[in-house]
């Protein structure tokens, strides 16, 4: 096993620990972060009717592309998101920070959607 399959099985192994715990309704969805090494991706997931409500990334076209620090990119994709959700009158969600640590681009998106007014 390559020293990147080693990587991606042990995110694997602790985003099904934190996934085995948290679940997204119709009036509390689910909203997950994926970060690769150049961009960022959130979504709002309803987990009863297995659908994504709303999504965000930084290669969206409401983003306005500049060039700016990836952890810029993850402030203005979570009130990207937080803004569209409550445009869809979603005000409650559950956080799933989907293996990652909660530190750096995952924890200032997290912090700019509170910001925006996002709940969870």
């Amino acid at each position: 096993m390559a020293i990147k399959d080693k990587k991606q099985y042990r995110r694997y192994r602790i985003k099904m620990r934190i996934r085995k715990g948290l679940f997204g309704t119709t009036q509390k969805p689910r909203m997950t972060v994926f970060r690769s090494n150049k961009e960022i991706y959130a979504q709002i997931i309803d987990d009863l009717n297995s659908r994504t409500l709303i999504s965000a990334s930084s290669l969206s076209k409401d983003f306005e592309k500049e060039k700016m620090t990836k952890t810029e990119q993850a402030k203005r994709v979570g009130t990207l998101i937080a803004r569209k959700a409550t445009e869809a009158g979603i005000e409650t969600v559950v956080f799933d920070r989907n293996g990652y640590l909660y530190h750096g681009r995952v924890k200032t998106l997290a912090d700019a959607a509170r910001a925006a007014g996002l709940k969870f």
